[in-house]
């Protein structure tokens, strides 16, 4: 009897490599340099919403020093806005900045929108 469960385990690996890759292409094909793949793709994590590192962590299963590290860069490349939970001052809170958003939503038409669109109008 076959387990594919390995098979399925790997496949989605490779996947997420190949889309890691294609984020990268995109960013560098727009000229974009001060951020990476992986920061960018938090940046869809974080959304139009405002959260914790610590939820950021969780929602895209980052390591805890990578997600500081990199919202750190991010922030010193104004795509976020960092500040201190007013009601837990060891908590620090995230939100895209206006440039933030537009590298997210440019990046959501080239991988998302453009590609399911028909490639001939009619």
């Amino acid at each position: 009897m076959n387990n594919p469960y390995p098979e399925v385990i790997s496949l989605v690996e490779r996947l997420h490599r190949q889309f890691m890759e294609v984020v990268k292409l995109e960013l560098e094909g727009s000229g974009v340099h001060d951020i990476n793949n992986v920061q960018a793709m938090m940046l869809f994590n974080i959304g139009d919403v405002e959260m914790t590192v610590g939820e950021l962590k969780l929602r895209g299963c980052y390591l805890g020093s990578n997600v500081s590290y990199s919202v750190k860069k991010m922030v010193e490349n104004k795509y976020l806005v960092h500040e201190r939970s007013a009601h837990d001052r060891r908590s620090i809170r995230v939100r895209l900045t206006e440039r933030g958003m537009k590298l997210r939503d440019s990046l959501r038409w080239t991988l998302f929108v453009r590609q399911s669109e028909p490639l001939v109008k009619v």
